[in-house]
């Protein structure tokens, strides 16, 4: 049977592109629902929930192999040109950037874990947990937004991400400082504040995945390599 012409290619290529894009912003979401459920597992002092984050960090990885099988599939199928080979190399990218904010989460929850174990008789105070929670929220809501701009092919709403991750920064070398003083003020604290300080630089690659989530969609939608550029060029690169 003949393959119907659907504009700029035939209609079973089209599905196969719309599939791996869905795909990748299926496993975006799950991603979110990951970060969010080992953070409150951490709150809650929920040992179950923070087993299930680890567990579901395999689905992830199982998606990450799927998206790579059909990409090899479409090059050698399709040879794929012009922003239709953009769009794979970008899904390749951002898949492999949700794989790591996956194993984040899990490293998240596996924090949780080693806490609340019932062996382990000192966990730490709320006082030198509580920017993880707070910087949490800041951290979905630049992932939920990298995963929107990809979704909607939306390179503005991407260029908002990559700022949203500049001030991040900020927030994150706000948080370690008052860890430091928690330090200075009981030098007993310091190993719960070096595994402290790790998770929240977990929540800070998570950030930066989804900055570069945001750089790769722009380079779909644009065409212009930002990877590297600092929000000002980003910025400049658009507005030509």
């Amino acid at each position: 049977m003949n393959e119907i012409s659907s504009g700029h290619t035939i209609k079973s290529y089209d599905r196969e592109l719309e599939s791996l894009h869905r795909a990748v912003v299926d496993a975006g979401r799950l991603v979110e629902t990951q970060i969010v459920q080992a953070v409150r597992s951490l709150e809650d002092e929920d040992l179950e929930r923070a087993g299930e984050v680890v567990a579901q960090d395999k689905k992830i990885d199982d998606i990450e192999l799927m998206v790579d099988d059909q990409i090899i599939h479409i090059i050698a199928k399709r040879q794929p040109m012009a922003k239709d080979l953009r769009e794979i190399m970008a899904v390749g990218k951002i898949m492999s950037d949700l794989e790591r904010i996956g194993d984040q989460a899990r490293r998240i929850a596996r924090l949780t874990l080693h806490f609340y174990d019932s062996e382990n008789t000192n966990p730490p105070s709320y006082v030198l947990l509580a920017d993880i929670p707070k910087l949490a929220l800041l951290v979905v809501d630049v992932l939920h937004k990298a995963v929107d701009a990809f979704a909607d092919l939306d390179s503005q709403l991407a260029f908002e991400v990559i700022r949203m991750n500049s001030r991040l920064d900020e927030e994150m070398k706000a948080a370690l400082r008052r860890l430091s003083t928690y330090l200075i003020e009981d030098a007993r604290n310091i190993g719960h504040i070096v595994e402290i300080t790790l998770e929240l630089r977990a929540l800070e690659r998570i950030s930066g995945h989804a900055a570069y989530i945001a750089r790769h969609t722009i380079f779909l939608v644009k065409g212009k390599d930002v990877r590297h550029e600092n929000p000002e060029k980003v910025e400049r690169e658009l507005m030509e």
